[in-house]
């Protein structure tokens, strides 16, 4: 009964702004912790809290997702973009990235993420499957819309950096396998507005009846601090062109070897420069 209520609200309130063609832009922060437990004693506190500080710019993060109806294109302001190697969408792990724009067409439930690593452009594409939301009952207000609660357990299909913090001197093993196969998921609670009737959000979040405000996955929030519906400047959403085109398991891949291959050189030129020794 509860979802039928929010699909008539979204109905309803679906009818002006159909007549209107809406657009609009909403300004999200992002903000992810790390968890610096994982070093255990091998680091001060003082230490750590200076590590914070200075990964401060890859962990919070100013978006803007631009949107029509039924097409959004999200990226990193250009205002606040600092040019580091940070990843574009919060933070990824490490290493030869570019903030990059998240495309997707709601209509026809394509994705497609425009990325750089290591100078080389890359298209991800995808045709998502549709998200498996819970809807709750719960609600409160972000600025001056009324949201509501909704939750899922999210596949991760990002490259798992963990799989390069194995200790050197530990065994692999079928266990280490199996963990290493294992799904990886995160639980995500939504807040989103039906007053504001388009199934998106920010990063590759959406298919809720209402645009989501307020996302909280894992170690990251995204929270929407401004929206503008019908702004005096047309909205315009282009499809990113330009790039290799690859699917999210080949990009990984490409990760994955592109990493290993860093790391084989820089324990090539350390073992020279130990067997050189000095004159």
């Amino acid at each position: 009964m509860k979802r039928v209520g929010l699909l008539l609200l979204l109905l309803l309130s679906g009818v002006t702004f159909s007549q209107n063609k809406f657009q609009g832009k909403a300004v999200y922060i992002s903000k992810t912790t790390i968890d610096m437990s994982v070093w255990g004693n091998q680091i001060s506190e003082q230490r750590k809290q200076q590590i914070k500080e200075q990964m401060k710019n890859f962990l919070e993060k100013t978006f803007i997702l631009n949107f029509t109806q039924s097409e959004s294109t999200y990226k990193e302001d250009a205002k606040l973009e600092v040019p580091t190697a940070g990843g574009g969408r919060g933070f990824r792990g490490f290493g030869g990235f570019s903030s990059g724009v998240i495309y997707k067409n709601t209509k026809e439930g394509n994705l497609i993420e425009a990325t750089e690593f290591f100078e080389k452009k890359f298209l991800i594409k995808e045709k998502p499957e549709l998200p498996q939301w819970e809807l709750g009952s719960e609600t409160k207000k972000i600025g001056k819309y009324t949201c509501y609660k909704a939750t899922m357990t999210k596949v991760n299909n990002d490259f798992d950096w963990t799989v390069f913090r194995r200790k050197p001197n530990q065994k692999k093993d079928s266990s280490n396998a199996k963990k290493k196969d294992a799904v990886r998921t995160t639980f995500v609670t939504a807040w989103y507005t039906p007053e504001i009737p388009i199934s998106n959000g920010p990063d590759d979040f959406g298919g809720l009846p209402g645009l989501i405000l307020e996302i909280n996955a894992g170690r990251t929030t995204m929270l929407c601090t401004e929206v503008v519906l019908n702004p005096a400047e047309k909205v315009v959403i282009k499809t990113p062109v330009k790039g290799e085109e690859v699917t999210r398991e080949e990009y990984n891949k490409i990760i994955k070897e592109k990493t290993e291959e860093m790391r084989e050189r820089f324990r090539g030129r350390g073992g020279k420069g130990r067997g050189r020794g000095r004159s």
